[in-house]
């Protein structure tokens, strides 16, 4: 069984679907926030349609979400989807994800959090950066951006049969594998 990671979307509609089609063997989706909204720090992505994307989005209902930062109420609404959780457990073939937008803590603080909570891996979003890695008996994964990297590719993730795979969307291949 297969679950997909996608944050900091954006508004990108094209980005979003190859990501989306990427992860369509998925049996549930993450978004780890920021999903309609460019935000004043970024520019305008070239795929930018939240109009498009939240009609894409109102109609899936294998995609659970945490609040970025850029996201609002309105985005709530026209997704008709629950944006309102800044934090959220996720189980998964045995295993405990925890997802957080990481805006508001310490990368220290995640962790420990994902540790009271028994999660083995706490995934985040917000920097655009693609992390994976293992800390302090954690795993930790940043899937990076699908609209707007920060890291020179766009990117998505996903769990499989006991490890987590960092996919490069432009350039269509694994960047890292980690096992759980």
């Amino acid at each position: 069984m297969k679950l997909g990671f996608i944050s900091d979307t954006h508004g990108g509609y094209e980005d979003t679907v190859e990501a989306l089609d990427l992860l369509k063997d998925a049996k549930q989706i993450c978004h780890i926030g920021d999903v309609l909204y460019h935000g004043p720090r970024n520019d305008l992505p070239k795929s930018y349609n939240p109009k498009k994307l939240a009609e894409l989005l109102s109609q899936r209902n294998d995609i659970v979400y945490v609040r970025g930062n850029c996201d609002a109420d309105v985005d709530e609404m026209v997704i008709e989807r629950d944006l309102s959780t800044k934090s959220r457990v996720v189980e998964f073939d045995g295993y405990k994800f925890y997802l957080v937008h990481g805006y508001e803590e310490t990368e220290e603080e995640r962790i420990q959090q994902a540790k009271e909570l028994g999660c083995h891996v706490v995934v985040s979003g917000h920097t655009h950066i693609k992390v994976l890695e293992e800390k302090d008996g954690v795993i930790v994964l940043n899937p990076g951006s699908t609209t707007i990297p920060k890291d020179g590719s766009r990117s998505c993730a996903y769990y499989n049969k006991d490890e987590i795979i960092l996919w490069d969307l432009d350039r269509e291949t694994v960047i890292e594998k980690i096992k759980i």
